[in-house]
């Protein structure tokens, strides 16, 4: 056990958080969600009830949509883009490790490496596709969830409601989706560019502390 605590760490500590926060906000979300329904002259709901409302749902893709199109993002362009002094960029020269030709006779090669053919070209680009999956799948449950939102908040005021579709083409669902992929974008942007600069000892995010401004990792 102690064994895999040490070689997990960091995903246990990660995903630790990720349910310590998601709980934070299903309470929090909880409470205000009923105050709203109390204004209106309705009846709250329990947490267990609460927790399958689109008010909850939306949320939570909401923001899991925009992190994973940072996430894709962030993995596709920097195989094509770099910045010159950057901790999270390629060498400007080239020649970095992540470019060369993978090797199926390498001691503990992935069985795709090994097979070769399809089964290489998708491995290859697993990462990226993955993440571009989840980005998809997180929108259109922002948008299912979202809709159910906004047909309760049309209901309550005797508006007419909404198909999912039809949600996808209000200002409301792209302003929900701008807000927060503008801020992964800030984020990323900062971290690359800051790096060149800043250091954090021990952290692999981070340069060497000795190491020169327009110096690269391995380079």
């Amino acid at each position: 056990m102690r064994r895999f605590l040490r070689d997990n760490g960091l995903s246990l500590v990660l995903f630790s958080l990720f349910l310590f926060f998601l709980a934070g906000q299903a309470l929090t979300g909880w409470d205000e969600y009923n105050s709203e329904r109390r204004e209106h002259k309705v009846d709250g709901v329990s947490f267990g009830h609460y927790l399958t409302t689109g008010h909850f749902g939306e949320a939570v893709f909401e923001n899991w949509e925009s992190e994973f199109l940072q996430m894709s993002s962030y993995v596709v362009l920097t195989i094509w883009f770099k910045q010159k002094g950057s901790a999270e960029s390629k060498s400007i020269s080239g020649g970095d490790e992540v470019d060369r030709e993978p090797d199926p006779k390498k001691r503990n090669a992935p069985g795709p490496v090994r097979r070769g053919g399809w089964r290489l070209k998708l491995y290859e680009n697993s990462l990226s596709l993955l993440f571009v999956l989840l980005f998809l799948a997180s929108l259109l449950l922002h948008a299912g969830e979202g809709a159910r939102t906004f047909n309760v908040e049309q209901s309550l005021h005797n508006e007419p409601t909404v198909s999912v579709p039809e949600y996808m083409r209000t200002s409301r669902f792209w302003f929900e989706s701008f807000q927060n992929w503008q801020s992964e974008f800030l984020a990323t942007g900062c971290i690359v560019l800051f790096s060149v600069w800043l250091r954090q000892r021990g952290s692999p995010e981070s340069k060497p502390v000795d190491m020169g401004h327009a110096q690269m990792e391995g380079h």
